[in-house]
């Protein structure tokens, strides 16, 4: 930052100027002399009374007699130039004296000599020159304060998005950059202590892949990882879900928390569907390369607990409860390509999804049996029967025609059934 030539070429007006002197009729004179020419004058009369003034006044140059009772110039000067808040302050020293005074001025601090009787000329042309000084050091003394301030403005942005962007990164481990950025932005990251709340799991994986990761050379095992990770883990932060992790094959996502999503049950399936297409896919292409691998999701609905888990420098968000350990179970109970939900994911459906009853089942570790039912796809397809518009209930995958199962009645029954969900909801 450099002085701008506004300010070199600026004129000098109000220069304050302090005039000490022990004797009035010497006072009286500067003031007669330097006011007429627009500057600004105060004097005092001792050393002691112009050190008070220096504290409590600001000054441009200042006038200064040598040989003053108590306090004289030279001491005055040398306590001005020991100031550091007057360091720089030019001073004048005014003297009948010859060149020992003047030495012993220059080794006190004094900027410049004035020789009584002084010429007028002179004395308002040293003035002005110290006074031009004193202005372009006050301008690089408030350039500096800016820049410091800017400085300082700059670190404190710069830590707080330095935060921001650790806090996005480690919001965007669970959530879709959309709501990360959102929760960002609030600086709101309540909802990571500890809450109960109503959602909807989502729980897949691949049907064949222990079998296939014994046999299978590690570089084809995490060849298939990383395309089936790519594909399901797009879906999800399509569908704003949120992701409570992933191992190896296994995928859990949960809808209504963080963001709340009235329809959680419908979101959660229309994703399922989607990523079953999706992985469909991939199969395709696996069993060329002779790979027998299939797609399972289970979806189930209850409350759980939910909030930060772990340790500092390694936190997760986790979902715990019944809800969970069903939706797992389910999963492990689906076929290749079966979707199956629980009775309270089923009557959150409506007309167009097409369903089918599998009865009532037993899931290890779940104390009773539970209703089990199979999402087989929603009304309306496109030529590929794919979801037509993810975002859209409208969006969907086609009845089987061979399929005779009535959705109606499979959502009349879930709504009267006891389950382990029902249970689970206080």
């Amino acid at each position: 930052m450099g002085i701008s030539v506004d300010a070199l070429e600026q004129p000098l007006t109000g220069v304050r100027v302090l005039v000490v002197d022990d004797l009035e009729q010497n006072r009286k004179l500067l003031h007669a002399v330097l006011e007429p020419r627009g500057f600004v004058v105060r004097s005092e009369s001792s050393g002691d009374a112009a050190l008070a003034a220096l504290a409590q006044t600001e000054v441009d140059v200042v006038l200064l007699d040598v040989l003053m009772p108590g306090l004289d110039g030279y001491e005055t000067c040398a306590r001005i130039k020991s100031d550091p808040r007057t360091a720089l302050l030019p001073v004048v020293m005014v003297t009948a004296s010859g060149a020992q005074q003047r030495v012993r001025a220059l080794e006190v601090g004094a900027d410049d000599f004035i020789t009584k009787p002084f010429d007028a000329a002179e004395l308002l042309a040293r003035v002005r020159s110290l006074a031009r000084v004193k202005r372009l050091y006050d301008v690089v003394l408030e350039q500096s304060r800016a820049l410091e301030r800017w400085n300082a403005e700059l670190e404190s942005r710069v830590a707080a998005q330095v935060e921001d962007l650790q806090r996005l990164g480690r919001l965007r481990r669970f959530l879709s950059p959309q709501i990360a950025g959102l929760i960002v932005e609030s600086g709101d990251e309540s909802f990571l202590e500890s809450h109960r709340r109503d959602i909807t799991t989502v729980f897949t994986d691949l049907r064949g892949f222990t079998a296939f990761a014994e046999t299978a050379e590690p570089e084809e095992t995490m060849s298939v990882l990383r395309e089936y990770h790519a594909a399901l883990g797009e879906l999800v932060f399509a569908y704003e879900g949120t992701l409570e992790h992933f191992a190896g094959d296994g995928l859990m996502v949960f809808f209504n928390d963080p963001p709340p999503c009235p329809d959680a049950p419908r979101r959660a399936v229309l994703m399922a569907l989607e990523m079953r297409d999706r992985v469909d896919t991939l199969t395709d292409a696996w069993r060329r390369r002779g790979y027998d691998l299939g797609f399972g999701v289970g979806i189930a609905q209850g409350y759980a607990t939910l909030g930060r888990v772990g340790f500092e420098g390694r936190w997760d968000y986790a979902a715990i409860g019944t809800v969970t350990n069903v939706a797992a179970r389910l999963c492990a109970s689906a076929a290749a390509r079966q979707v199956l939900v629980s009775p309270r994911v089923l009557a959150g459906l409506d007309e167009r999804f097409e369903t089918r009853s599998l009865g009532l089942r037993e899931l290890r570790g779940i104390a009773r049996p539970l209703e089990v039912h199979e999402v087989v796809g929603v009304s309306g397809v496109d030529n590929a029967g794919h979801v037509v518009d993810a975002g859209d209930v409208d969006g969907v995958v086609g009845r089987r025609p061979d399929d005779t199962a009535s959705p109606s009645r499979d959502r009349e029954r879930a709504r009267g059934i006891g389950t382990v969900e029902q249970e689970a909801t206080p």
